[in-house]
């Protein structure tokens, strides 16, 4: 499964790698006509903004024009990037959604409601995968200290001139605090 190798899987600071379902819900609400308004309206602003910006710069003197239109090319261009992305509809049919019945088209509340759907899934057994990842770990972990517990941690030797001598085991000890710290 996915969370098996996303970064931190089982551990507490694992992150969910999806826009939450609430997101998705609240995106699949939207009203895409008063949205798609909203764009043309930019669009048209945009066009304004880059027709003024070409008026500025045929007017201006070449020692006044730096770094207005470095920074006017950089941003239209930018902008004009975001508005050459993929259309609605391409992204519905690289998605393989299909229009509801009675529906000639895909509508966004579609598609992002079945998104809301997939999302709010995945997100729960994401949480049951990384539950189970991290209680796997705790188990490891208690295992492998339980054996270095049952394992004699120390050495006797004979009773010297000097006295007795207790040696603990340096590679139990390693073990051991490799064991815990590994937890952490």
């Amino acid at each position: 499964m996915h969370v098996v190798l996303y970064q931190d899987a089982g551990r507490e600071t694992c992150v969910y790698p999806l826009p939450e379902p609430q997101d998705l819900f609240q995106a699949s609400q939207m009203k895409f006509d008063d949205f798609q308004r909203d764009l043309r309206k930019l669009r048209k602003d945009l066009n304004a903004c880059s027709a003024e910006t070409e008026k500025v710069c045929k007017l201006s003197s070449e020692e006044s024009l730096q770094p207005f239109k470095d920074k006017m090319d950089e941003f239209l261009s930018q902008v004009m990037f975001l508005f050459s992305v993929l259309s609605f509809m391409e992204l519905s049919v690289s998605f393989s959604v299909k229009p509801k019945a009675g529906e000639k088209e895909v509508s966004p509340s579609t598609l992002f409601s079945v998104w809301h759907e997939f999302s709010t899934d995945f997100k729960d057994q994401w949480k049951k995968q990384n539950k189970l990842m991290l209680q796997e770990r705790v188990k490891m972990a208690e295992e492998s200290f339980k054996q270095a517990r049952q394992k004699p941690s120390y050495n006797v030797t004979p009773k010297h001139a000097t006295g007795i001598v207790c040696l603990f085991t340096f590679s139990v000890c390693y073990r051991l605090a490799s064991s815990v710290f590994y937890l952490m």
